[in-house]
């Protein structure tokens, strides 16, 4: 089964993380998989936006830390940073060149995509999965979506597209960072996160309805104006704030390896899980 579905109805791409069986867990082969897809969108001229949505009951857990498909080892084509590749490097070297390409890099690829992206998200969107979420344009959530950050408990800052502060507010970012817990949609639309929460049964239809009424715009125009707001977010410090912040992260990671032998400092996905998830 392949990792990643894509859809065209009209002027909009449908990308759909299909991993269900792990919550859409991203493996490297879905990160890759979600490039190929994104850019078979953009390269198409009759697509004017791109909805990215997860298979199943959760829209996804995050990073793929334990499940049978995790490849961490593997290598894929590198096209997100100009660094070597992770396979044969160890320790510090090995993390921050894998990180630097399928986690930041990735994300930053996809922020700047010329067309519009919305996230459509149901049930669990934790920790990485936030960075997917983050990287669209807009985000439309289900009632029963859930959302949290809880990568403290092993020690590191948060995750590597550290774009808390900006899409949550300062102290919102703290207290989802300080207790790891998940928060609900309405609590995120509060927030300012989310751009609309909507009932579980009507969030395709939601999402597809808002994606046609922006596909309605020219399509230069609203590139254009992505790109502007985007250029505003980071006068306002989020790029380099977010470089910051990833030196913070891999000297964790460095920290964790050195004190408890594990750059995870033993946690796997059932151990990170919020309460209630």
């Amino acid at each position: 089964m392949a990792e990643v579905a894509y859809e065209r109805r009209g002027p909009v791409a449908i990308v759909t993380m299909n991993r269900p069986e792990y919550r859409n867990a991203q493996n490297s082969a879905m990160t890759y998989a979600l490039d190929d897809a994104f850019t078979r969108a953009v390269s198409d001229d009759d697509v004017k936006v791109i909805v990215l949505a997860g298979a199943g009951k959760h829209f996804s857990a995050g990073h793929d830390i334990g499940s049978p498909g995790r490849d961490a080892d593997v290598s894929f084509d590198r096209r997100a940073v100009t660094w070597w590749d992770h396979v044969g490097a160890s320790g510090a070297d090995q993390r921050f060149a894998r990180e630097s390409e399928v986690y930041l890099g990735m994300c930053r690829r996809w922020r700047e995509l010329p067309k519009p992206t919305i996230a459509s998200v149901q049930g669990a969107c934790i920790a990485g999965a936030l960075m997917l979420a983050w990287v669209c344009d807009l985000i439309v959530a289900s009632d029963d979506a859930f959302f949290a950050d809880p990568v403290v408990r092993m020690g590191i800052p948060g995750v590597e597209y550290f774009a808390h502060p900006w899409v949550l507010g300062p102290r919102a970012a703290k207290e989802v960072l300080f207790t790891g817990e998940r928060f609900s949609a309405e609590q995120a639309l509060a927030w300012g996160m989310l751009n609309r929460v909507v009932p579980r049964a009507e969030l395709e239809s939601e999402t597809l309805a808002l994606a046609a009424k922006i596909a309605e715009m020219p399509r230069f125009g609203l590139a254009l104006a992505k790109k502007a707001v985007n250029q505003a977010e980071d006068l306002m410090g989020l790029h380099s704030g977010m470089d910051s912040v990833f030196g913070l992260h891999h000297l964790a990671h460095s920290h964790n390896a050195e004190t408890t032998g594990d750059s995870l400092a033993g946690q796997d996905a059932r151990s990170m899980r919020s309460p209630g998830a």
